[in-house]
Formats: structure tokens, sequence, C-alpha cells
């Protein structure tokens, strides 16, 4: 947990003041967003690893069984474990090395982000509150489809 850093307008000379934490303490976000309908699925994991992702997969499965998932992914390590088990319902594709921009799900991260800038909070707990609330406000089926609505995704069948 840290204070992300943002642009601010002083005065020449004059140094911006501005909230400064940092601490070691974490959460990880995994999520899915569907460009296609605006759907979405995040789910909060204390590491960022790979039988955190296993453990996302399974979750990500079981929600709404029947239909068949395709996930972009970028090229991380615990991305391609040889350990993990892909559920039948999933289908992983990767994007090129070195490519967030056509990962649609980074504009989602995005937003969430920028709207922590210059923010600390007392207690890790604040901070998910935060986080969950920003998610409540700003991520629904409209803004979705919206951010993640890349062209290259739209098919038309």
């Amino acid at each position: 947990m840290f204070t992300r850093n943002g642009r601010g307008l002083t005065a020449r000379g004059v140094k911006p003041v501005c909230p400064f934490q940092q601490k070691f303490e974490n959460f990880y976000l995994f999520g899915a967003f569907s460009p296609i309908n605006g759907s979405s699925f995040l789910l909060e994991l204390p590491y960022c690893n790979t039988d955190m992702f296993q453990l996302f997969l399974n979750e990500f499965s079981k929600h709404k069984k029947k239909e068949l998932k395709v996930v972009l992914l970028d090229n991380g390590a615990f991305h391609k474990a040889k350990k993990l088990i892909i559920p039948e319902n999933i289908i992983l594709l990767f994007l090129p090395p070195y490519s967030p921009e056509l990962n649609p799900a980074e504009k989602v991260w995005r937003l969430i982000k920028d709207e922590l800038v210059l923010k600390s909070f007392e207690t890790l707990d604040k901070l998910k509150n935060k986080i969950t609330q920003i998610i409540k406000k700003t991520i629904h089926l409209k803004s979705i489809k919206s951010l993640c609505g890349f062209k290259y995704l739209q098919c038309k069948f």
C-alpha cells in the first residue's frame, strides 16, 4: 500500500506538498471484463502468483458455468505456469509481449488507479473500502463496454 504519484500544478520554484505513505501491505484484484455485454468478474486475493491465478480461474469458471470465456492475458509467468489446470469453459489467449495497450482490462485498472492518485489510507481495510466504492460507482455494464469495446474484439456473427 503506497501513495500513487500524480501530476500537480504549482508556482515556479514551489515544491508541491502531497500526502505520502509507503507501507508494504497489499492485496491484489484479479478481474475479467466483457467488451461484448459489459459484465465483469472481480476477485480480491492476498497474493499474485500461480496458485491465486488458479483460484481465480476456478471461481471465474463457476460464474455463469455454461458460458465459454475467452480471456486475454499478458505474458506474466503465473499466467503460463505448467501446473495450471485450465477449466473447460475458459480459453486463454495471450497478447504479444510488451503490448498492454491491447489489453482492454488495463483501461479498467487505470480507471480505478486514477481515483487513488495522491491519496493515503491509514489501513489496508480503508483502502479496500475505497476501492469497493470506486468499483460500485464506476464499474457497470455501460462503462465496461465503453472502456473495453476495442474494435478488434467486436465480432459480428
